[in-house]
């Protein structure tokens, strides 16, 4: 059974201040862009001690936009420094409606937001260090992981991807859609072709992958590679890994840099049978 998340919006607006709730978690979370901040940090919740992810674009092309992840004993007084130091366009905090989190409790929310957003690689992750994992009972670590799943499932209705995978399965139906336009790597070597679908974009069977990688390319898009052959998504053809099944990507630049085993700008290096780019179809609809 599916939780229900229920949504109260502040501003009567979906894109303004909301709060969302699950039935029967003791956690909750406010979200605001940063515009109504100022007004949103006079609520009570910001008392309290949470996690919060600061939302912000991002100019580089492989990731979908970029994430800061922090915590707080007190809320409100460390996102006044935030919003005086750093540069974003929203903000999520979650915190606990019967006060159970400690210091310990955020801190380890906190490590684990970051590795998962890194392991996720939809989001380019500003923070610089790892923060290592608090110290926790079983008891302590199994009601955090629990907090986790609820948070990871709050984040996309206010539009944060950052926890959800960069690589994942499609739903078949979705990857079938025949109506869908077929874009072609722009590759003199590999073989590669890939559609668009609701939910992202989706590399098709049999489609090619470079054995190598270059020095310069990001570690998630290594970590991701590996991940597609341990899942066997990706397996060993003649001199070049071949995709066994259909492979859903957060972006075109995330299906491009794996494939190709080097940084990429994915909108300019699919073309449709016509020489088009997919960033030229994007400007031309």
């Amino acid at each position: 059974m599916g939780k229900k998340l229920t949504l109260f919006m502040l501003d009567d607006s979906a894109t303004g201040r909301i709060t969302i709730e699950i039935g029967n978690w003791s956690g909750k979370a406010v979200f605001g862009p940063r515009g109504s901040l100022k007004s949103l940090l006079n609520r009570d919740e910001f008392d309290k001690p949470g996690v919060y992810l600061l939302k912000n674009e991002t100019e580089s092309p492989e990731y979908n936009d970029s994430i800061y992840i922090g915590e707080a004993e007190e809320l409100r007084s460390r996102l006044r420094t935030q919003m005086a130091n750093r540069d974003f366009e929203s903000v999520i905090c979650f915190i606990s409606k019967d006060d159970m989190l400690t210091k310990a409790h955020i801190k380890y929310l906190e490590s684990r937001l970051i590795s998962l957003a890194k392991e996720a690689s939809t989001s380019a992750v500003e923070n610089k260090a790892d923060p290592s994992l608090a110290r926790l009972s079983e008891a302590d670590v199994s009601d955090m992981e629990y907090f986790l799943e609820n948070i990871a499932l709050v984040l996309p209705t206010v539009g944060v991807q950052s926890l959800v995978p960069s690589v994942r399965t499609p739903d078949r139906s979705t990857a079938e859609d025949s109506s869908a336009t077929v874009y072609q790597l722009r590759s003199k070597t590999l073989d590669a072709r890939m559609i668009e679908a609701d939910d992202g974009f989706v590399v098709l069977e049999g489609s090619e992958v470079s054995m190598s990688v270059s020095e310069s390319i990001a570690d998630g898009w290594v970590r991701q590679r590996n991940k597609l052959l341990e899942s066997g998504n990706l397996v060993s053809g003649e001199g070049k890994y071949v995709f066994a099944k259909d492979t859903l990507f957060s972006s075109p630049s995330a299906a491009s840099s794996v494939i190709l085993g080097r940084q990429s700008a994915g909108p300019i290096e699919w073309i449709d049978e016509n020489g088009k780019t997919y960033k030229e179809n994007q400007q031309s609809d």
